[in-house]
């Protein structure tokens, strides 16, 4: 693992891009209730299936977030919580990178690192999706 740190620039990068596109989506999370406005909103898998996807809870996470409704948005969906804070820390970044030419540290990973990381998400994902399940299906285990 290497670590980088470039000499102060303003110039836009993939992390600014991604702080900025959070700091857009917990702004419309906070003041626009998409959920309520848009009719066809929600999980057509849930929907069809009565089981939900990987992704249910995350319009809660992001509403309960910009809201700082942080335990009901962690029991919404533990991981799409961790990532909502990961978006606004990218946020408070992006813009003193922006603003002020804070330089921004790159990661370099080796390939067996990396592989460590997918297998590691992929952990996450699963076990993230086994507690969304528990919490919608089976409740009663929790108590």
């Amino acid at each position: 693992m290497k670590l980088h740190l470039p000499k102060p620039n303003r110039t836009v990068g993939a992390l600014d891009i991604l702080g900025l596109l959070g700091l857009v989506g917990l702004l419309v999370a906070r003041y626009i209730p998409v959920a309520r406005l848009i009719p066809f909103w929600g999980c057509a898998f849930r929907q069809q299936t009565g089981w939900p996807c990987l992704g249910c809870g995350l319009t809660r996470v992001a509403d309960r977030v910009a809201h700082f409704q942080f335990a009901s948005a962690w029991a919404a969906n533990p991981l799409g919580t961790v990532g909502a804070f990961v978006f606004a820390l990218l946020a408070v970044l992006a813009l003193l990178h922006l603003v002020f030419a804070l330089p921004v540290p790159r990661l370099e990973l080796t390939e067996a690192e990396w592989q460590r990381v997918r297998l590691g998400a992929i952990a996450l994902i699963l076990l993230n999706y086994a507690w969304v399940v528990v919490v919608t299906k089976f409740p009663h285990l929790l108590a």
